[in-house]
């Protein structure tokens, strides 16, 4: 586990740090690789996280969510204390069972749905997963649809 310092920088409206150079590479080490996303955990002004490091705008970054903001007391501006290892545990995520019975009753966007890089389809699967209230899960289930078959956006994204 390597200790640094990072200031918090925001691109668009997501809170990011940038790890030294030297917590980078060996990080690439620890996963033998230096292409795609790298699970990642750690600990930030002593409080435990887990994330991904991803390659955007030509930097690797480590995005700080509203928890890690949160329970750290921190602030776009601010330097945080962190600790970052490579997490090799294995991360699954099951899609919600609303959201397959509405593949189901729709077949052409199932089939977009199916043809979807496996990140995308896990984005999507996350996203209604994550979401708090019975309501919210339907009304974006019936957003993923609709964006399924071009219609609207969803997650931030234009088409499938």
């Amino acid at each position: 586990m390597k200790k640094f310092k990072a200031t918090i920088e925001i691109i668009g409206v997501n809170p990011y740090v940038l790890l030294p150079e030297t917590v980078l590479n060996n990080l690439f080490k620890e996963a033998g690789k230096d292409k795609g996303p790298i699970p990642v955990k750690g600990i930030i002004e002593g409080h435990a996280y887990v994330q991904t490091l991803v390659k955007y705008r030509g930097k690797w970054r480590l995005y700080i969510n509203g928890p890690m903001i949160k329970t750290a007391k921190k602030d776009v501006g601010d330097t945080v204390n962190m600790t970052v290892e490579f997490d090799a545990a294995e991360r699954t995520h099951t899609i919600h069972p609303k959201l397959a019975k509405a593949l189901l009753k729709n077949k052409e966007a199932k089939k977009v749905f199916e043809k979807l890089s496996p990140y995308k389809q896990k984005e999507i699967i996350r996203y209604i997963n994550h979401l708090k209230s019975k309501e919210a899960v339907e009304r974006n289930i019936k957003r993923a649809i609709s964006f399924l078959l071009e219609k609207e956006r969803f997650i931030g994204r234009d088409k499938p």
